[in-house]
């Protein structure tokens, strides 16, 4: 991509290194601010109408509500929460660069925000956006092995799969708002990787194509070149055969060709 490429090299010192590490940090530091005054979240959601009334902060707070279980989690889903955050962090910053992963992330809180202010909903959260990480380090690390619930273990394509499988669901089924939330915060991963999986659709359907056309081509080898009417035998199944064509355009093994009619 161009546009990113002169981006990164006029402003790449503006990057903050690690910083999906830095907002699992912050994650953690809601979690517990949560528990000691569950309260205390309804101060960082991203409220519309809060924000036009002069809370600004909220336009950047709502990212650090941990968001996977429901609005917030208990201790071990949280640790798990934060622990996933710094490792897809850590992963997409050494295939991307800080730069990128700053712009990446960018792109799908301003998303969000704009998703959110366009329908006037409190709801926007930063559920999907985090999602967009995962999607994205999926790209890179398909092969990767996590263990679910500690125990079973699943290849990170797998679980990419499987998730896109439950947000097509919902986009499908769900209201209007869970629609655009969703292309509002995956923004970021077509901008970044859209023109890449249409090239692979693309490579994918020419190799299909090729795969079906030599297919056809050995069909087409198979095909005999001699069949008599008569009898119906060929050169594949009687190799000793000579075949003729008579004068009315039929082939015919010599055993079967018409004879020609005595003149007197």
């Amino acid at each position: 991509m161009k546009w990113i490429d002169r981006s990164e090299r006029n402003l790449s010192h503006l990057a903050i290194p690690n910083l999906i590490r830095v907002i699992g940090l912050l994650n953690a530091l809601v979690f517990v601010l949560y528990k000691l005054n569950p309260a205390f979240l309804q101060h960082l959601t991203l409220d519309p109408a809060a924000v036009r009334g002069g809370e600004y902060w909220r336009l950047i707070s709502f990212i650090f509500i941990p968001s996977i279980g429901g609005p917030i989690v208990d201790w071990l889903f949280a640790a798990f929460y934060i622990l996933y955050l710094w490792w897809i962090g850590d992963g997409l910053e050494e295939a991307l660069g800080a730069f990128r992963v700053n712009v990446y992330y960018l792109i799908g809180v301003l998303g969000t925000i704009a998703a959110a202010f366009f329908t006037g909903s409190p709801g926007f959260a930063a559920g999907f956006l985090n999602s967009s990480l995962f999607f994205a380090f999926a790209r890179f690390y398909p092969d990767n092995t996590i263990y679910f619930m500690f125990i079973l273990p699943v290849k990170i394509r797998w679980m990419a799969w499987f998730s896109a499988a439950l947000i097509v669901f919902g986009f499908v089924f769900g209201d209007g708002n869970y629609r655009l939330a969703v292309i509002a915060a995956f923004a970021n991963f077509f901008l970044f990787f859209g023109r890449d999986l249409f090239q692979a659709a693309v490579l994918r359907r020419e190799v299909a194509t090729r795969r079906k056309q030599f297919a056809e081509a050995n069909l087409d080898e198979d095909e005999t070149l001699h069949r008599c009417t008569v009898c119906g035998r060929t050169e594949q199944v009687a190799p000793e055969l000579e075949f003729r064509v008579a004068k009315d355009g039929e082939e015919y093994c010599l055993e079967h060709l018409p004879k020609p009619p005595l003149v007197c």
